[in-house]
C-alpha cells in the first residue's frame, strides 16, 4: 500500500477548491482543504501537509502576510496559487519565503507538474534521497513505495515516516527524539517504547531476520539508523 502524499489547499473559492481536489486526487494525492488563514493555520499544524497550495485573496487576512509564518512554523512546501499577476506580487511572496508562484487561471497539467517538481526538490533538500535500495529492499521516495523482493510491502502511515526519516539520510543515526517528533508532533509527552514497537513491525515486515536486523540499526541509547553496505548490493540515488 502506498503512503499518499498529503497537499493542503487554501482558497476561499469552493469551486476552485473543488477544482483542484479532482486534479490532485485523480493524481493519487491526499488533499485537505482550507477556505481561510484560520482554518489553514489549523490545518498546517494538525495535518502537517508536504506540500501547501496558497491562495491570497484570504477573507480573513491577506495571504502574503502567511507566507513567513507557515514557512517558519511547518516543514511544508509552499505553493502560491493566485489571480495577482503583477511582477511585484510575484516577487514579494517569493522573496517572502513561497517556493513558487502559478497564477489564476491554471492548467491543471501545469499545476500537477509544479507540485511533482516541488516534492522531488523537497526530497533532495539537504541531500536527501529520492530513491534508495538495501539488499532486497527498495524505497521510491516520489512514489512512496516500498518493495522487498520486487514485492510491494504495506506500511502504515506511521512506519512509512518512520523508514523515510532513516532513508532521507542512509547510514547518519536518527535520534530517538527526531523520530519521534515527526511521527506523534502533537504529544507532549513522548514515550520511546512506542517507537521501539512501530521499528519492531518494520523489522518484521523488511528483514530477512528480524531477531538479526542488518537494515535498521539500533545505535543503543541514541537512535536507530538505515544500514547502507560497502557492496553493489546497497545503492543510493
Amino acid at each position: 500500500m502506498k503512503v499518499r502524499h498529503k497537499i493542503l489547499v487554501v482558497d476561499d473559492e469552493l469551486h476552485i477548491r473543488r477544482l483542484i481536489r479532482a486534479a490532485l486526487e485523480r493524481a493519487d494525492y491526499m488533499i485537505v482543504e482550507a477556505a481561510n488563514a484560520r482554518e489553514a493555520a489549523e490545518r498546517l499544524r494538525e495535518e502537517r501537509p508536504d506540500i501547501t497550495l496558497l491562495d491570497l485573496g484570504l477573507p480573513d487576512r491577506d495571504g502574503l502576510e502567511l507566507v513567513p509564518l507557515f514557512k517558519q512554523q511547518s516543514g511544508t512546501t509552499l505553493i502560491v496559487v493566485s489571480a495577482r499577476d503583477a511582477t511585484e506580487e510575484k516577487v514579494a511572496a517569493l522573496d517572502l519565503g513561497a517556493d513558487d508562484y502559478l497564477t489564476k487561471p491554471f492548467d491543471t497539467d501545469e499545476l500537477l507538474a509544479r507540485v511533482r517538481v516541488a516534492l522531488r526538490n523537497r526530497l533532495t533538500r539537504d541531500g536527501g534521497n529520492l530513491a534508495l535500495t538495501v539488499g532486497d529492499v527498495t524505497m521510491d521516495m516520489i512514489a512512496r513505495t516500498v518493495t522487498k523482493g520486487g514485492k510491494e510491502v504495506h506500511l502504515t502511515p506511521k512506519e512509512y515516516t518512520v523508514l523515510a526519516q532513516l532513508a532521507r539520510f542512509p547510514g547518519r543515526v536518527i535520534t530517538h527524539k527526531q523520530i519521534m517528533n515527526e511521527v506523534w508532533p502533537h504529544e507532549h509527552e513522548h514515550h520511546v517504547e512506542y517507537l521501539r514497537v512501530l521499528i519492531r513491525t518494520l523489522r518484521q515486515k523488511l528483514e530477512a531476520d528480524p531477531q538479526q536486523p542488518q537494515i535498521i540499526c539500533n545505535e543503543l541509547g541514541i537512535g536507530y539508523r538505515l544500514r547502507v553496505g560497502t557492496d553493489d548490493s546497497d545503492r543510493v540515488n
